[in-house]
């Protein structure tokens, strides 16, 4: 059963389709990827949302160092050239956050390499945060709680006092898995699929304000 609280301690942001405007892109990558290895599959790139690059080559291309290699090279050279805008409105929403004392943090299944390019785009990004958490940090990928999970345990608190941003199914449901209130983005997935695994879904992260994401801890939809 989920504790309500009164106040939020931490606040746990996805990134890609959070507070970064990426998701269309590796929907094209992986689209393209999915065309190469497995064309019957129409729904490839969008079963891959929220996992890690090293999940994905365990229940896809297990064994086959060959593809896992060549589908390295082209994403890193595909991220090399992305375009990372932010969000309207997730970066005041992290300030406004730090401004009343509540940690902040990115968990994203994205790796540092991949992060190196967003922080050549946006040097300031690693700054707002606490502590950014890269595919690295995790035993697990998303959906599992592992990710969330780790965050909370950093910090020194419980999952009930933390509250998860998301915008795709695995995320939304990993955090869901860790015992933490849900905040759906429906930027990636419509409304509809995200709010079984949500306290509250909005349109985007311009919507959100702190009274929002405390409010969610009162709503107790583990109960």
């Amino acid at each position: 059963m989920m504790e309500c609280r009164a106040s939020v301690d931490a606040v746990l942001f996805d990134m890609d389709g959070v507070l970064v405007d990426t998701e269309s892109q590796y929907t094209s990558f992986w689209t393209d990827e999915g065309r190469r290895y497995f064309p019957e599959d129409m729904d490839f790139a969008v079963r891959l949302k929220g996992q890690t690059l090293t999940r994905i080559f365990e229940l896809y291309f297990p064994n086959d160092e060959l593809s896992q290699q060549a589908i390295k090279g082209r994403l890193e050279s595909f991220e090399q050239q992305m375009s990372y805008p932010l969000y309207a409105g997730g970066m005041e929403l992290v300030t406004s956050l730090r401004k009343r004392g509540i940690k902040v943090a990115v968990v994203t299944s994205s790796n540092r390499a991949k992060m190196s390019c967003l922080y050549a785009t946006h040097p300031y990004f690693i700054k707002q945060f606490d502590r950014v958490f890269t595919a690295e940090d995790f035993a697990h990928s998303k959906p599992d709680p592992d990710p969330y999970l780790t965050a909370a345990r950093y910090f020194g608190l419980g999952p009930e006092s933390c509250v998860v941003i998301e915008d795709s199914l695995g995320g939304v449901r990993s955090g869901q898995a860790a015992g933490m209130p849900v905040i759906g983005v429906a930027t990636t997935l419509p409304a509809q699929t995200l709010q079984p695994y949500c306290s509250l879904v909005v349109p985007g992260i311009h919507c959100l304000t702190v009274d929002d994401i405390n409010k969610v801890l009162t709503l107790c939809k583990g109960d």
